[in-house]
């Protein structure tokens, strides 16, 4: 993940080649972190 502006952009790399990018702001970051921290303990 990197921070461009006021954006954080993922950069995910699929099976097969080619990347899935999404842009998230600060508060959709919290929000995923915490769905993830939940599903992998």
């Amino acid at each position: 993940m990197t921070k461009e502006g006021r954006s954080l952009i993922l950069r995910l790399p699929l099976e097969g080649g080619g990347r899935l990018v999404v842009e998230m702001n600060a508060d959709e970051a919290v929000s995923l972190k915490e769905c993830l921290v939940g599903v992998t303990e």
